[in-house]
């Protein structure tokens, strides 16, 4: 099956695979998972300060974003905008879409995270003069974000794959030049287990850097994290005395 002809071709696609993984890939995975989370944070905050109006719109577009395959999203905003005079190249349509989906999914473990911060923190923080936007700033997000880093950097994980989907709308990313390579060698088999070991190599990574920064930061559980609140409060108390 692999044969020298095989491993040949292989070898020559590789390295423009790997070429349109570092000009394409990662730029279209990094700048869609930024602005997915800018999103996200504003869709989460609007829902949990309980905005009036605005909270409905932020529910009613997490329900549409998460009820539609983002497939469908993708050739909505590159095929389907230019019916009503709106024309986007694939790589800033695959951004949007990307965006768009993802602000979906991150405001609700945004928003779970900073529901699962205890009242208690808003309460002290409004004790010692502080308001809304600094209590959010300084408390809650700090907290509610070691909540969210697991799930948040998984949906990372999940985008660089997602990824693969703009060659759809013609953006040259690295499937796109894999399919390129099958078609010119008739080759399919090798071509696309060699594009599915790039993908597993960079997925890996990625998950090993989760492992790690999640030891360097040393997260805890949110009774352990109470119970050192209580022995610093404790501590400082009697030192008072």
């Amino acid at each position: 099956m692999f044969t020298e002809r095989v491993l040949g071709i292989m070898a020559t696609a590789l390295p423009n695979m790997l070429l349109a993984c570092l000009k394409v890939t990662i730029p279209l995975t990094v700048i869609s998972f930024i602005g997915g989370m800018i999103l996200a944070l504003i869709l989460a905050l609007v829902q949990v300060a309980n905005v009036k109006g605005l909270k409905q719109f932020a529910r009613f577009y997490i329900w549409i974003f998460r009820g539609t395959p983002l497939l469908v999203q993708m050739f909505i905003i590159f095929f389907g905008l230019p019916s009503l005079g709106v024309y986007l190249d694939g790589f800033p349509a695959a951004i949007i879409a990307f965006s768009l989906n993802l602000a979906a999914y991150n405001a609700e473990i945004l928003r779970s995270a900073i529901l699962a911060v205890p009242t208690g923190q808003m309460e002290a923080g409004y004790m010692i003069g502080l308001n809304y936007f600094q209590i959010m700033a300084r408390i809650v997000m700090p907290q509610a974000f070691k909540t969210a880093f697991p799930p948040l950097f998984s949906s990372l994980i999940g985008l660089t794959k997602d990824t693969s989907m703009a060659s759809t709308i013609t953006v040259i990313e690295m499937l796109s030049v894999g399919k390129q390579v099958a078609a010119r060698y008739y080759e399919p088999f090798a071509i696309y287990c060699e594009a599915a070991l790039v993908y597993l190599a960079i997925c890996t990574l990625l998950t090993f850097l989760q492992s790690h920064l999640e030891k360097k930061l040393e997260w805890k559980q949110p009774d352990e994290a109470a119970a050192d609140d209580g022995k610093k409060l404790a501590a400082s108390s009697a030192a008072g005395k």
